[in-house]
């Protein structure tokens, strides 16, 4: 098969499309003919040299996908070979196949086509299970989304909207902000002109966020607590802005405020799938019936690679980026 690799960490220019041994099924696995992928910040991380699979994963990048099952591993049942999936995974999605444990595996949607489907997995199980699992966002309470335009945010305000919360978003530009707006956004704070904690006070009478789901780590930590309110639950899952903050305990403590911090690439396999099944629940019926829908920015031929990892790093992008193996 082909897949992505990367010789040397670098630029864009680093990920090569080369030909490398078909992976083989193992206990409790499938092996699927991927039809598309999608791109991740996370990815952007290994192509440099930072974010190393993790043990027993795939050495290409890739955390997610969808195809079809072209064969089963010892063990696997409640599958067949030809089922159309989608998946989440340790990596190995920039390749024509991927070995995926069968827990980690997802029906597409009905009525969502598989290249859509490939941009699915990542973003609902990052959102369901910090936003949900994690942050218990409630009826009625205000989630403010940092960087609301991108593949998780636009799935964080139409799966929070779903259960009837109130969401805030942050974007640097009007049009992203617009595209937020259509999809349920109530506030829309534009980061570069705007101060998120002033704009959500504001907006909010003076209480803030009851919960935050922020990409930027360090650099928003501190307004990030004072943009809490009582009660609020404060959900990291990025560091674009840096690894390292200072936490204000007393302002933390004063509104008895909550910090959680969690990633999905190095999980075990069992919490994956504890995941995949809650999302598969909670997430899919929203999907097959047109509540919740991808939000799909752009194509580009896996072979092409570089070309879709520079449009990430340029930042115009609104939902997922994808990858096909077909030219």
């Amino acid at each position: 098969m082909h897949a992505i690799t990367i010789p040397e960490p670098g630029g864009p220019e680093a990920l090569v499309w080369a030909e490398v041994p078909d992976p083989e099924p193992g206990e409790g696995e499938v092996l699927v003919d991927v039809a598309a992928s999608a791109v991740n910040r996370a990815d952007v991380l290994q192509r440099k040299g930072f974010y190393d699979p993790p043990p027993g994963a795939s050495p290409y990048p890739g955390l997610e996908c969808a195809g079809r099952i072209a064969a089963l591993g010892p063990g696997v049942s409640g599958w067949s070979v030809g089922d159309q999936v989608c998946a989440l995974l340790g990596g190995g999605g920039y390749a024509e196949r991927v070995v995926v444990p069968s827990g980690q595996l997802l029906p597409v949607p009905e009525g969502v086509d598989v290249t859509a489907a490939a941009g699915l997995p990542e973003v609902t199980c990052t959102v369901w299970s910090n936003v949900f699992m994690v942050a218990h966002l409630r009826p009625g309470e205000t989630l403010l989304v940092h960087g609301g335009s991108s593949g998780i945010g636009t799935m964080a305000v139409q799966l929070a909207k779903s259960v009837g919360a109130r969401v805030a978003v942050t974007a640097g530009t009007a049009e992203k902000l617009r595209r937020c707006a259509e999809l349920g956004a109530d506030i829309l704070i534009n980061y570069r002109e705007q101060d998120f904690v002033e704009e959500l006070r504001a907006a909010t009478d003076g209480a803030g966020a009851d919960v935050i789901l922020d990409n930027m780590g360090a650099k928003y930590l501190d307004r990030n607590v004072q943009a809490l309110a009582v009660n609020g639950r404060l959900a990291v899952i990025g560091m674009q802005g840096g690894t390292k903050g200072e936490l204000n305990l007393g302002a933390l403590l004063a509104k008895r405020g909550a910090v959680t911090a969690t990633s999905l690439r190095a999980r075990p396999a069992a919490e994956k799938a504890a995941i995949v099944a809650a999302v598969r629940e909670h997430v899919w019926p929203l999907l097959s019936d047109g509540r919740v829908r991808p939000v799909v920015d752009s194509t580009v031929p896996m072979r092409e690679a570089a070309r879709a990892h520079q449009l990430l790093d340029e930042s115009g992008h609104v939902g997922k980026i994808l990858l096909v193996t077909a030219d």
